[in-house]
């Protein structure tokens, strides 16, 4: 069996390693794959070809900004990786982020439908049936169900965009991805599965495969007590929080804010300034900039080992994200034995139960504090979060893939 599977990157990014660890997985159970991915470089152990350019990226990107046509450039490549599933002759075609600017999706979804090539199709956001955005929980947003028009959020959110394009885009993605004969659509959250049903693809089966993570790197092992060393932390209880860019759906202002409450407190509280510290991930400089001295702020880390120690150095991780779809980080924290606070949105709650984590009330600084105060007086066990965290070894999950392309293969033959 052959899967040939497309992504905008291969070997980077969230999408891009699960792009590529799923073509490993293939080959270790004996299947052939190939990955063909618009910008970057892949793995030198990824069989991947680059299909786009520069040239074509900006050309693409700008389209997409002037006239918020995003998705509806790059012909030329897109002719190419039609090209190429024609010299490959796949028996599966995977797609991951189809959006990306490197591809036309009317012309790919054209032959889609004629070729009659099974097809499997992994959401990782909301792009694939909204007009415009890849989220639209932060601002209320439900016109996706229906059909899309003066968008909120165009200028604002990725794919930024000057026009509105919102309502043509919407009426042409429906269009294009509709009457697919043999497409199954693959969610990682029942979050986004019960939207999915909701929206122009509620037509098409949908399987809900959780992401995994690399157990080797997030694990009990990883040197936390080194990091607490190096910043002087040894005794102060620390919350954690992660996130490669910290825009505002991340929620950055709710550890400022919970910063500002805990200097606020008197020193005999169970959490105050003193006896408490907030570290933050991903922080670039101009925000490092502007945060309060209680916060220790890294800009990155120097890979996952480094990044597992921080988790196993902290007492909790907050998730503090008011939108997200499967978030890996949850999964991270509790494979390096660290309990869970988040907030009730999107799929972030589906990787904890009462053992490893809490939701908070609201989504507030105040909630975060509410929920800190309870598992300082009541600390979950982190072998109670190590075992949650096992549960999404990626070679585990990324096997249910390999098991639904042989279901979807054996229903063909």
């Amino acid at each position: 069996m052959k899967v040939l599977l497309i992504n905008t990157v291969c070997g980077s990014g969230s999408v891009g390693k699960i792009t590529a660890d799923i073509y490993h997985t293939l080959k270790e159970q004996g299947e052939d794959g190939i990955v063909l991915y618009g910008r970057n470089e892949a793995p030198d152990t990824v069989n991947a070809v680059k299909i786009g350019t520069k040239l074509d990226f900006y050309s693409h990107a700008l389209l997409g900004v002037v006239a918020g046509k995003g998705g509806f450039g790059s012909g030329k490549m897109t002719k190419k990786i039609i090209a190429k599933i024609e010299e490959e002759k796949p028996d599966i075609i995977h797609l991951h982020n189809i959006h990306g600017f490197y591809l036309q999706v009317e012309e790919l979804f054209s032959y889609l439908k004629q070729a009659d090539i099974p097809v499997v199709w992994t959401l990782h956001d909301c792009w694939s049936f909204t007009g415009h955005c890849a989220y639209f929980d932060y601002v209320g947003c439900e016109k996706w169900k229906e059909e899309c028009q003066k968008c909120p959020q165009h200028l604002q959110t990725y794919p930024y965009s000057i026009s509105d394009y919102s309502r043509k885009a919407y009426m042409r993605k429906k269009h294009a991805f509709s009457g697919v004969k043999n497409l199954t659509v693959v969610t990682p959250s029942y979050w986004l599965k019960g939207l999915v049903k909701q929206s122009m693809l509620k037509d098409y089966p949908v399987e809900v495969i959780p992401n995994g993570i690399e157990l080797k790197n997030f694990n009990e092992t990883a040197n936390g007590k080194a990091f607490r060393k190096k910043y002087a932390i040894q005794d102060k209880f620390m919350v954690l929080g992660v996130a490669n860019v910290w825009e505002k759906r991340k929620g950055l202002k709710y550890f400022v804010e919970l910063a500002e409450r805990l200097k606020n407190m008197d020193k005999n509280t169970v959490l105050n300034h003193e006896n408490t510290v907030i570290v933050l991930v991903g922080v670039g400089k101009k925000e490092k900039k502007n945060l309060p001295h209680n916060i220790i702020a890294l800009e990155r880390t120097n890979g996952a080992r480094e990044l597992a120690a921080i988790y196993q150095a902290a007492d909790v991780y907050v998730n503090a994200t008011l939108e997200d779809n499967f978030p890996t980080t949850n999964i991270e924290a509790l494979a390096c034995g660290t309990p869970v606070i988040t907030f009730a949105t999107g799929g972030s709650t589906e990787s904890l139960d009462d053992t490893c984590g809490l939701v908070t009330k609201e989504k507030s600084a105040e909630g975060i504090y509410d929920a800190l105060l309870t598992l300082k007086k009541h600390p979950l066990q982190r072998e109670d979060c190590l075992n949650k965290g096992r549960e999404y070894d990626k070679n585990k999950r990324f096997e249910e893939y390999i098991s639904l392309y042989r279901k979807i293969k054996n229903a063909g033959d």
